[in-house]
């Protein structure tokens, strides 16, 4: 018989392969839930599509309370397709509402199948889920008052991108603003790193949504609001104050946005791609674009070629 004392270093090493074996189930859990997505989906019938209400026209409820928009538009064609490479006939959709705060983290426990948002494809965020082709050629815009300073929208409107734009006005101009961006988007990491190479000492506040962010500017507590170019126009348009606001024309930066779904499952990943890439190419895809977007013009259609897999 074993001594008691003899015992101990052989507990000691069955707690701590315990231990190992833990953190490697707890590591290896997303990826064999990630694998099977399409297993789990003809299991249930059902597929969960994300969605955020505030990314119009991404994504939003209408009148009636249903999720609509573009996104959400490509997500049923991805809906459609995987029901017909499972062979269910009556497959499920289950809306899921996410917000900007807990969108990623939705795939990643499993929640959510696809996001149907307005997200920016993003190494940082390739290390929590995958992305599909292209969906959209966005970018970075601003909105301010339309009685704001004529030397602070002279220096924001120049089309040429480089730091010189940023010292063209007088530093005390920059210096006097707020500027406010919503928290989580890839506005916040930009300007901030903006802000960090020219050194200068603006105030920065982030605002939970897009209709916080525009209300602060018609306010005057914000003098300028970073944002997706095409939810700050979309945002304008419907505003009862639009006549206040400005979208400058500038676009301060270039970011392809796409659906997010789990990490490794190649599988899934290529049913989605395969219906984005084949809506793409339909009659169809010209007028849900036109929708939310207006016609589409020779460079946005170059961009959905360029995105389109072949068969």
């Amino acid at each position: 018989m074993m001594h008691a004392r003899s015992l101990g270093p052989v507990r000691r090493k069955i707690r701590v392969a315990a231990v190992a074996m833990a953190v490697l189930a707890a590591a290896l859990a997303p990826l064999a839930q990630a694998a099977g997505t399409l297993d789990r989906i003809k299991a249930s019938g059902r597929i969960a599509l994300g969605y955020r209400a505030d990314a119009r026209p991404f994504s939003y409820k209408d009148d009636a309370g249903r999720p609509a928009g573009y996104s959400v538009a490509l997500c049923l064609k991805v809906a459609d397709q995987v029901k017909a490479e499972l062979g269910i006939p009556a497959l499920a959709v289950d809306w899921v509402p996410v917000t900007v705060d807990d969108r990623f983290q939705a795939v990643r426990d499993g929640k959510v199948d696809l996001l149907c948002g307005a997200e920016t494809a993003t190494l940082a965020r390739r290390k929590d889920v995958s992305f599909s082709i292209p969906t959209f050629p966005g970018g970075i815009g601003a909105i301010v008052r339309s009685d704001a300073s004529f030397r602070l929208k002279e220096v924001l409107s120049q089309q040429k991108r480089s730091s010189i734009l940023w010292r063209a006005s007088p530093a005390q101009i920059l210096e006097k603003q707020t500027f406010s961006i919503v928290k989580g988007s890839t506005s916040e990491a930009w300007l901030a790193d903006r802000i960090r190479q020219l050194q200068i000492p603006a105030t920065v506040v982030p605002v939970a949504s897009y209709d916080e962010g525009i209300r602060r500017v018609l306010d005057r507590s914000t003098t300028v609001f970073f944002g997706d170019r095409a939810i700050l126009v979309d945002a304008w348009r419907r505003n009862p104050s639009a006549a206040d606001l400005q979208v400058l024309d500038r676009r301060f930066s270039d970011e392809a946005q796409a659906l997010a779904l789990p990490r490794g499952d190649e599988d899934y990943r290529l049913a989605v791609d395969r219906a984005l890439s084949r809506f793409f190419a339909s009659d169809g895809f010209r007028e849900v674009f036109a929708k939310s977007f207006g016609q589409l013009t020779d460079p946005v259609r170059t961009f959905f070629l360029l995105s389109s897999l072949p068969e």
